[in-house]
């Protein structure tokens, strides 16, 4: 599906739902920061997709080349997504914003697609691709390899110049050197989470479990998957990016973290709510399927909904992380995989929780 049918199919959903109707009419200024939103920084985000689009197209071999495709055509609402702060940038911020994003964003869909699709990508090369991601965020990093360990096949130069391409973006942003650190450790996470959850199908649980308990002392508010699920978001990385934009560099670690580790919890276990009959069709890892207690679910969202928020006060620029939190959600919540998947009633009071614990 296009970005903007993605994209449009979930506001249909939104508009049609006395429930999401009712979340957007309570909150003074949502509506207009969603058209906002919508008009100007999705029309961006499908602008800077066209041109990743031409160099996939472009890729000589053809399994690295469908899912660089597939990366694109299927999760192209991920970009407009990962560039939602962006509405709260002025026109040139905006596209600069974007014009890091897009193509960062890029490399994570396609990285992910890589370790979910390809048949010869062994968990040993998941830490060598994802090299790719904290190189991008580091404009001084050298360019490598990321194939040293798999998978074969010539990608005509696509993956090095997505990351060439963030580089070259974000050398323009004053003070860049303050979210290098912060992207690295989150590329790390990142990788070990993709190694942890395509691992052995019988050993994945286990494994997150054991990850768990070697930083247990510092997120004691937190259960396994949902440390797990924090690492695989990318908002660790997009808030402080936002951050260096809106407020300059002493604003990049308050808003690392602030978003990690609930606000990056909540994504990714969205995210796996609504995928849950896709993965278990492939027999992918979910972290809510996989989570000890299914029935408790919405109490544990209720306890992150609550922390992000604590957390989102003491950030300048407080009504666009709330923005974001807020609208990621609804979205989330109004894809078309939730009526599709019967799984409505959920999702509503999941929504309803969220929407309580916000009080501005």
């Amino acid at each position: 599906m296009r970005l903007d049918g993605e994209i449009f199919a979930a506001i249909r959903i939104v508009l049609l739902s006395p429930v999401r109707r009712r979340s957007l009419a309570r909150k003074p200024g949502l509506t207009g920061d969603l058209a906002r939103f919508l008009l100007r920084v999705v029309p961006e985000a499908k602008r800077a997709l066209r041109s990743i689009r031409e160099r996939a197209n472009a890729i000589p071999d053809p399994l690295l080349r469908r899912e660089a495709l597939s990366s694109i055509e299927t999760k192209s609402y991920h970009v407009a997504g990962a560039a939602i702060l962006a509405t709260f940038l002025p026109p040139a911020s905006m596209r600069a914003y974007v014009n890091v994003v897009a193509p960062l964003e890029s490399i994570y869909d396609y990285l992910d697609n890589l370790c979910d699709r390809h048949p010869d990508v062994a968990p040993e090369a998941f830490p060598v691709l994802h090299e790719a991601i904290a190189d991008a965020c580091d404009p001084n990093a050298p360019i490598r390899d990321y194939y040293a360990l798999g998978p074969l096949g010539d990608d005509g130069g696509y993956l090095r110049a997505l990351v060439t391409e963030v580089q070259a973006q974000l050398r323009i942003v004053p003070n860049v050197e303050a979210l290098a650190p912060f992207a690295r450790e989150a590329a790390a996470s990142y990788a070990r989470m993709q190694s942890t959850v395509h691992g052995t199908a019988g050993k994945r649980r286990e494994a997150c479990r054991s990850w768990f308990d070697e930083v247990r002392a510092e997120y004691p508010q937190l259960q396994w998957n949902e440390f797990v699920a924090a690492t695989g978001s990318q908002f660790q990385v997009y808030a402080p990016l936002f951050a260096l934009f809106d407020s300059g560099a002493t604003g990049v670690e308050p808003a690392y973290r602030a978003y990690f580790p609930s606000i990056a919890a909540i994504h990714v276990l969205l995210d796996s709510f609504i995928d849950r009959a896709e993965d278990r069709e492939h027999g992918d890892f979910n972290f809510v399927d996989r989570a000890d207690e299914p029935a408790a679910f919405h109490a544990r969202f209720a306890a992150l909904a609550a922390d992000a928020d604590a957390k989102l006060s003491r950030l300048a620029n407080a009504r666009a992380h709330r923005f974001t939190l807020r609208v990621m959600a609804l979205f989330y919540l109004s894809h078309p995989k939730i009526e599709r998947e019967g799984y409505a009633p959920e999702a509503d009071a999941l929504l309803a929780e969220l929407e309580g614990r916000f009080a501005t």
